[in-house]
């Protein structure tokens, strides 16, 4: 099997590939067979999510692969309601991964829409134990994340939120930036217009789709990108993306329709 040479960004426990698949709303047989073709397509990042219900799924297809764990960057997420389970929760993530560690376990929501530092701590703590190698967050806001920090002296690695041209937001990157989080993003088509004249200008310009110039725009921008689907064709499509870059005009020219 080859991996595919996808570009990464170090986080504290190991390097994350800057595109990666993800499985919201992917169910059953369809996670199975979409999170194998991925891998053996050259992906080398998978997302899931207790939440997503689809974790042994995703276990089966790692388990179906001749891939070497070590190879793949896996991601879970604690369900908000789940705090104060941590560990019950990580133990039956990692069973049903079929793994004895994580790449990334990220509180999915703020609990009660709190920052919740008491879970953060747990989270360092399956962190400490090698239980999980990097720990971050999901849809917390920059106060929320301080608020850990001030708890803990400990930063996520990562905050997964909502990410497209449009959200384009260069003082919330920077503010990330200058806590040490990544920014890994999510939903990156259906926030935006991919009919926009830009998009579809440097995408004739490339010899690309709208969609890829998206993707490739969150992975020069160094903002990690998990596009989801189940279709081999679209999985493929969205990896395609490692043969062209954008150059900072284009990229600017993107950013703005963000403003």
């Amino acid at each position: 099997m080859t991996a595919a040479n996808i570009p990464t960004i170090q986080l504290p426990g190991g390097a994350m590939p800057l595109l990666g698949l993800g499985t919201w709303q992917s169910e059953g047989d369809d996670a199975e067979r979409a999170v194998i073709t991925a891998l053996e397509l050259g992906y080398t990042h998978i997302d899931t999510a207790t939440g997503y219900g689809n974790q042994a799924q995703v276990g089966r297809a790692l388990a179906a692969v001749d891939i070497d764990r070590d190879h793949v960057f896996v991601t879970t997420k604690l369900p908000p309601d789940h705090a104060g389970r941590e560990r019950q929760t990580l133990t039956e993530s990692l069973a049903e991964l079929g793994t004895d560690h994580l790449d990334l376990w990220l509180i999915h929501w703020p609990p009660n829409k709190q920052a919740t530092p008491e879970t953060w701590q747990q989270f360092i703590a399956a962190r400490d134990e090698g239980l999980v190698r990097s720990i971050g967050v999901s849809n917390y806001s920059i106060a929320q994340i301080d608020e850990l920090i001030a708890a803990t002296g400990e930063a996520p690695a990562v905050n997964q939120i909502p990410w497209s041209p449009t959200d384009w937001d260069a003082d919330l990157v920077a503010a990330h930036h200058e806590r040490g989080v990544a920014i890994e993003g999510y939903s990156p088509f259906k926030r935006t217009d991919m009919s926009a004249p830009v998009l579809t200008e440097i995408a004739e310009a490339h010899g690309v789709s709208p969609q890829q110039v998206v993707l490739r725009w969150h992975i020069d921008h160094g903002i990690v990108v998990i596009p989801k689907s189940v279709h081999r064709e679209r999985i493929e499509s969205n990896l395609d993306v490692l043969g062209f870059q954008l150059s900072a005009d284009e990229l600017a020219r993107i950013d703005a329709l963000g403003a």
